[in-house]
């Protein structure tokens, strides 16, 4: 036996199993862990039953790439585990998800993880309704399916989990883990129609095929899959086995095959994928003279994506070097094992050799091998039976499916984006309803914060105020006035300032309640959001408000001292890390100057009217009562 290739880092894992767990994307990846520890017999026992309760929806469904299945695992203790290739075709994925959660009624003493390579997709799906505190970061190990609900371990019970205490809450605390109600209804709603949803995702077309291409798709329907992979991720090595079409279309005797007329089914994104992709015939494939014949250029891009597909599939199982030996040797590079040698030389290729020689007796290779060669054993299997053109020649082929949909894509697309928008709609009324509770909890002081609070309307009082001229009597009040309207209604005076002077703190304090998050652990994330954006229209009303004042206070005070005494914001020397606090204390200073002009206000024109005062004196009241 080949000794193993030697790594640099020996806390690297073996190259191998990344070869092997390595799954590419747009896979689907679940998991069903029993409740109560299993032998591997009981394992296989319930491997089978879960096949044969799942097998009556999945029977005549035509996958993407690769069909639903399960297989035993052992590690870190026995469950059962899959992943199924969805590509383009995401209605493959929703179907996984419709099944696993019948498997979950079927079987009540199961817990089921699924995630994809994008994570916890059921999460993503539901973000609007996930309780506050779930995010990517803490979501690992949370979300599970059991008994046909989506459940998800809270934070309070477990705030970093690991696979074995999940699963053993879900046994204890079961109830305490499912998940609200909007995000069982989003989940629910988005696998509901199947497996009825299914069948329509099913699209038939008549097609014109060599009689043996029409034979294998009689015996083994799903190799459509196959044959529009290797159609659609064809390139210019797998090409040149369509141009000769040996396998399919030169007859068992050295002749032409003949071609036959038949109805196959596939998905629609497959019948999407042959149909968007334009390719020239091969100059041994026979074609009609008649161009636009959509029965025979869709039949010969089947043939020939078939052709490919068995060609390849044929030589990497011999060779037994297919996806699993190119991840293995891209990780051999990774770990240092070629040391920066140029490909081509006596000391790489002898590295190579050694490496291909400890993976061909490794047990992935074995696996690999069988894994290829299986759909090619299929085929040779099918053609090695006597068949001829006579057998299909009887047979009405029916006519393809209509096809609009292929066109109208954009209502649907409109139709999924309204559902969304009506989603985030609900969204953010919950989290307006959120807001209007809060401000009326806030009491009457809290209509400062709001629309009520106009800053300008405030501005131009002050600025009346300032520019108006008095006599030598002081302040005038015109005799026709009613001497009610300038009274001071002290309360709702104290209420005002007090709201405008603890406004930042009280949003301050709004800030680090959210941050610290509710009582709930399945509170809705809609009762915690906050975009900030009234926050940002108090604090530009409040900026204009500010410069406005001081421009009017600036001009007032050009013939006094007092001016020097405030503290004004391009004056500020402090460092970078004091700007915060120095902000804070400028707009105190600020509004305490406001308070002060208003309180001054107020006197002269209710209590000091009496008052023979001039100019100079009005300028330097605040500081007396301040």
């Amino acid at each position: 036996m080949a000794t193993p290739p030697p790594f640099l880092n020996s806390n690297n894992p073996n190259p191998l199993t990344q070869a092997s767990s390595h799954l590419p994307e747009d896979t689907v990846i679940y998991s069903i862990y029993p409740d109560n520890p299993l032998s591997q017999d009981a394992l296989q026992s319930l491997h089978l039953q879960i096949l044969n309760a799942v097998s009556p929806f999945t029977t005549s469904y035509i996958w993407q790439h690769e069909p639903f299945t399960l297989s035993i695992a052992l590690h870190p203790f026995p469950h059962l585990k899959g992943h199924l290739r969805f590509g383009d075709n995401l209605n493959d994925e929703w179907f996984t998800v419709f099944l696993l959660f019948r498997v979950s009624v079927a079987f009540p003493s199961v817990s089921i993880q699924v995630h994809d390579s994008d994570g916890e997709f059921l999460l993503i799906e539901a973000a609007y309704h996930l309780p506050r505190w779930l995010n990517p970061e803490n979501s690992q190990n949370r979300a599970f399916i059991r008994r046909g609900k989506l459940h998800i371990i809270p934070q309070s019970a477990l705030p970093n989990p690991t696979l074995t205490e999940s699963l053993n809450f879900l046994i204890e605390n079961e109830q305490a883990a499912v998940a609200p109600d909007s995000v069982q209804y989003v989940i629910q709603n988005r696998i509901a129609g199947y497996p009825e949803k299914a069948k329509l995702n099913t699209h038939s077309v008549r097609v014109r095929v060599p009689v043996s291409v029409a034979r294998v798709f009689k015996h083994a329907p799903s190799l459509i899959s196959l044959a529009v992979e290797g159609f659609y991720d064809r390139d210019m090595d797998s090409m040149k086995h369509a141009a000769k079409m040996e396998r399919f279309l030169k007859g068992r005797k050295g002749g032409e095959e003949e071609m036959v007329t038949v109805t196959v089914k596939m998905s629609r994104a497959m019948y999407a994928q042959l149909m968007q992709q334009r390719f020239q015939s091969p100059k041994c494939y026979p074609m009609p003279a008649k161009k636009g014949d959509l029965e025979a250029e869709l039949g010969m891009k089947i043939a020939c994506g078939l052709e490919m597909m068995y060609q390849e599939k044929k030589k990497e199982g011999e060779e037994g070097k297919g996806s699993g030996w190119k991840k293995y040797k891209e990780s051999l590079e990774k770990s240092g094992y070629f040391k920066g040698l140029v490909p081509g030389s006596n000391e790489y290729t002898r590295l190579m050799e050694n490496a291909e020689e400890y993976y061909k007796n490794s047990s992935l290779f074995s696996k690999t091998r069988e894994m290829l060669n299986a759909p090619v054993r299929q085929i040779d299997e099918i053609l090695s039976l006597p068949y001829s053109a006579d057998e299909f020649k009887n047979e009405d082929a029916p006519p393809s499916d209509d096809d609009s949909w292929l066109y109208s894509g954009e209502d649907e697309l409109n139709s999924a984006l309204q559902d969304r928008q009506k989603e985030i709609e609900l969204y953010e009324l919950k989290r307006e309803k959120k807001k209007s509770k809060e401000q009326k909890d806030t009491g009457a002081s809290s209509s400062l914060k709001g629309e009520d609070f106009d800053l300008s309307e405030l501005v131009k009082t002050m600025q009346g105020f300032m520019h108006k001229m008095s006599s030598y009597e002081g302040a005038e009040v015109h005799n026709d006035r009613d001497p009610k309207e300038v009274e001071l209604d002290v309360e709702r005076f104290m209420k005002d300032v007090e709201s405008v002077m603890k406004y930042q703190g009280d949003e301050n304090v709004t800030r680090d309640m959210d941050d610290d998050g509710g009582s709930s652990d399945m509170d809705f994330a809609a009762d915690e959001s906050e975009d900030g954006s009234d926050m940002s229209d108090h604090e530009d009303g409040e900026d204009s408000f500010m410069h406005s004042y001081s421009d009017v206070m600036n001009n007032e005070l050009k013939s006094t001292t007092l001016k020097k005494s405030f503290v004004h914001a391009n004056e500020q020397t402090s460092v970078k890390n004091e700007l915060c606090r120095e902000h804070r204390m400028q707009q105190r200073i600020w509004m305490k100057s406001l308070v002060q002009w208003m309180w001054m206000s107020t006197l002269l024109k209710t209590f000091l009217t009496p008052l023979l005062v001039n100019k100079d004196f009005l300028v330097q009241l605040p500081i007396c009562l301040g």
